[in-house]
């Protein structure tokens, strides 16, 4: 073996050892991009994936992916979108909330469909609010004001009631940020058996009326949450075209509050604007 071969001996064997790790590290970047490309939804989808998409229904990415795709299409004017109008029809009576509320927010982009406008005012009924928001929001769209008393909803607090009777667990405090889906608390029952309540809405919490080891029963407001700033916004502006002469003290009240966002507070002043030229 010459110098050169035993001093570049070392190298290679730790090039040899390394071998599997870069490997082992190209494949995890691999399988890294492809669950990002075939999760992001600003992928565009083949007519015949978005049929595809819809259709699989225990993958909700998948229908929502090709719901925002169908949403695109309809933006453009693309007739094309059209054929799928019988499966988003089913898919707004799923038991799926996810779907009902994604469904519910698609149908205002096509504002001439009669089918869209009946099943909307179907979904502003859902028992699930975040529905009957969407539903709501889409329904101003068509010109049409029987959400009026949902967008006026969205500036209220929302009351979280127990669905079981039993001693309240819970470790959130007033002034909590949620998500929908939320922990907001747990019910445990006489029987040993514990039932979570999660928030259906995100927000803020703004009351507790059920403190932790406090007996609650079913039907009871165990809290209070205010609407996120996306949420109060959207009423305002759906308000600004739908809100009655009553709506004013509420719609002025966000103008004037001191703890929202300047965004809010210049559509609160918009709408209250809106609503006073039409008296």
């Amino acid at each position: 073996m010459t110098e050169t071969e035993t001093r570049l001996l070392p190298q290679l064997n730790r090039i040899r050892a390394s071998g599997p790790i870069l490997i082992l590290a190209a494949l995890f970047l691999i399988a890294t991009f492809l669950a990002w490309y075939f999760t992001w939804f600003g992928r565009g989808l083949s007519d015949a994936d978005v049929s595809k998409y819809l259709n699989d229904t225990r993958n909700p990415r998948h229908v929502q992916h090709a719901l925002l795709q169908i949403q695109q299409r309809i933006d453009r004017g693309d007739p094309s979108a059209k054929n799928w109008y019988p499966q988003i029809l089913t898919l707004s009576s799923s038991p799926e909330t996810e779907y009902r509320l994604t469904v519910a927010w698609l149908m205002g982009f096509d504002n001439r469909s009669t089918e869209f406008h009946n099943s909307l005012l179907t979904l502003v009924n859902d028992n699930e609010p975040i529905v009957r928001r969407n539903a709501a929001l889409a329904l101003v769209r068509f010109n049409d004001d029987r959400g009026h008393d949902e967008l006026v909803a969205i500036l209220k607090p929302f009351a979280v009631k127990s669905n079981a009777t039993g001693v309240v667990s819970s470790t959130l405090r007033a002034g909590s940020d949620v998500s929908r889906g939320t922990l907001l608390g747990r019910v445990e029952q006489t029987d040993g058996k514990v039932i979570e309540i999660r928030s259906p809405l995100p927000g803020k919490i703004e009351q507790i009326f059920k403190a932790n080891g406090v007996q609650v029963n079913a039907g009871e407001e165990i809290l209070t949450l205010n609407s996120d700033e996306a949420s109060v916004w959207e009423g305002l502006r759906g308000l600004s075209f739908i809100g009655k002469p009553a709506d004013l003290p509420l719609v002025q009240s966000y103008a004037d509050a001191s703890a929202v966002t300047q965004r809010v507070k210049e559509q609160a002043k918009l709408t209250a604007n809106a609503i006073q030229a039409k008296k």
